[in-house]
């Protein structure tokens, strides 16, 4: 019965050692979460599953009705950074001592009308192991399954509404249009055509006036003359 005692002892402690990592998860919690509520600070912990290597990054993919713009870092491990990514965001830095687990914050804006928020997380680890909690079905007894870290919301409070969407980068930032691309040229004249037509001739209109009167009065002078001539051998 001893000898029975003690295996059974062993068998149960080398069982519960092989089910810890098994039963490791990402959780996140929000202190009274309920729909449309503002500037929510959500409470993650992500459960290490490797005893070789320290975790180093955690990309979360934010559900419909949360947008990168809509999330602000506000606590995690020493040395780690938040970064908006296209789907969402990501938690890393320096890898943590291997069997760490991490725990972070950030806070929405507006939580999304909507009954449950999953957040499915990708996690690495500095040998490149990475372990995705993504599926948005409950595990059946007795399987590990992967599930997303899932935050239950309580209805809307009365009266509560959607906040204007964050602007983005792409639409809050519109180029001021050029003031040459807005507004046309300056049409020419037709006398500034003319002045210009003349000046690319090499005479000014005075020029040409004064000589037009030069030969108007060359020509009448010449007809005085062969008149007067005509007139003296006549006589």
């Amino acid at each position: 019965m001893r000898r029975l005692s003690a295996v059974t002892v062993l068998a149960l402690a080398a069982s519960v050692a092989l089910a810890a990592p098994a039963s490791a998860h990402v959780e996140v919690e929000a202190a009274g979460a309920r729909a449309l509520a503002e500037n929510v600070t959500l409470d993650f912990t992500a459960e290490t599953e490797s005893d070789k290597a320290g975790i180093t990054e955690l990309e979360v993919i934010l559900p419909e009705g949360i947008t990168p713009a809509d999330v602000r870092y506000k606590e995690g491990p020493a040395g780690w950074k938040f970064a908006v990514t296209d789907r969402g965001f990501t938690v890393g830095g320096p890898a943590l001592a291997t069997g760490k687990d991490v725990a972070y914050a950030v806070t929405v804006r507006q939580l999304p009308d909507a009954e449950s928020l999953a957040f499915k997380t990708l996690q690495s680890y500095g040998d490149g192991r990475v372990d995705r909690w993504i599926e948005l079905e409950e595990p059946k007894e007795g399987e590990h399954g992967s599930p997303a870290p899932t935050l239950a919301l309580k209805p809307a409070a009365p009266g509560a509404k959607p906040v204007s969407p964050t602007p983005t980068a792409e639409t809050s930032s519109a180029a001021p249009s050029s003031p040459a691309a807005s507004e046309p040229a300056d049409t020419p004249s037709s006398a500034e055509t003319t002045t210009a037509v003349a000046a690319d001739d090499g005479a000014s209109p005075v020029l040409i006036t004064a000589l037009v009167v030069a030969a108007v009065a060359l020509i009448g002078g010449g007809l005085w003359w062969f008149r007067r001539r005509g007139g003296a051998d006549s006589a």
